[in-house]
C-alpha cells in the first residue's frame, strides 16, 4: 500500500476549522474549569463539614469516572432534566468544564496547603474580610504555586477533547474521521490529525517543564 499525503491540501481548510472548534471549546472549558476548580478547592479546605464532603464527593466522582461517560450523560440525559436541547458544543463545554474543575481543584488544594498559616493569621490580624483575603492574598499565591500542575491539566484536557467527536461535535477528530470515511484513506488522514494534536500538545508539555524549572529557581532564591 502506497501512502499519499498530497490530497490533504484539499481538506486543509476543513481541518483548520475543526482545529479552531476544538481550541474554542477547550479554551472555554479551561477558563470555567479554573474558576470552578478554585471554588471547589476552597470548599475542600473548608472547616464546614457540608462544604467539605459535598465538594469531596463531587471531585472523587468526576475523577473516578470516564470522561466519555460524563460526556454521554450530559449530552443525552441532562437535557431531559432541564427540558431543553443542548448542542454538541454546549455539551462539550459543560462536560469538560465539570471534569476540568475536578482535576484543577486538586492542583489548587495542594497549592493552598503549601501557603503558610502566617498568611492567614496576618489577614485576620489586619481585619480583612474573607472575600478580600481570598481574592487579593490567597488566590494570587495559589495560582502561582499551582501553575505547573494547571498547565499539565490543560494538556490533558486538550487530549481528552478528542472524545467529543463521539457525540457528533465537529471538532478536529470528528472532521478527520469523516474525511477518512469519504476518501477511504484512514492512515494518511488520521496520521495528519495525530500530528496536529502533537504539534499543539508537545509545546504545551515543554512549557510545563520550563515554567516548573523557573518557579523552582524563584522558590530556591
Amino acid at each position: 500500500m502506497e501512502l499519499d499525503f498530497s490530497f490533504l491540501l484539499e481538506y486543509s481548510g476543513v481541518l483548520w476549522r475543526g482545529l479552531l472548534t476544538t481550541l474554542q471549546f477547550v479554551g472555554l472549558a479551561v477558563i470555567l474549569g479554573l474558576i470552578w476548580g478554585f471554588i471547589l478547592s476552597m470548599a475542600r479546605t473548608s472547616t464546614n463539614p457540608f462544604l467539605y464532603w459535598t465538594s469531596t464527593i463531587y471531585v472523587e466522582f468526576f475523577r473516578g469516572t470516564p470522561v466519555l461517560v460524563q460526556l454521554f450523560w450530559i449530552f443525552f440525559c441532562l437535557p431531559l432534566f432541564l427540558g431543553l436541547e443542548l448542542s454538541g458544543f454546549a455539551s462539550a463545554v459543560i462536560a469538560l468544564s465539570l471534569y476540568s474543575g475536578a482535576i484543577t481543584s486538586e492542583s489548587f488544594r495542594a497549592a493552598l496547603k503549601s501557603i503558610e498559616n502566617s498568611q492567614f493569621d496576618a489577614c485576620t490580624a489586619l481585619g480583612l474580610p474573607s472575600g478580600v483575603r481570598t481574592i487579593y492574598v490567597i488566590l494570587p499565591q495559589a495560582v502561582l504555586r499551582a501553575i505547573p500542575n494547571l498547565l499539565s491539566n490543560v494538556v490533558s484536557l486538550f487530549k481528552e477533547s478528542a472524545l467529543v467527536s463521539a457525540v457528533g461535535m465537529a471538532d478536529l477528530m470528528y472532521v478527520g474521521q469523516n474525511i477518512a470515511n469519504n476518501v477511504a484513506r484512514p492512515i494518511e488522514i488520521l496520521t495528519a490529525v495525530a500530528i496536529i494534536y502533537f504539534c499543539i500538545g508537545f509545546p504545551l508539555t515543554r512549557a510545563v517543564s520550563m515554567v516548573e524549572g523557573r518557579l523552582l529557581k524563584v522558590v530556591k532564591a
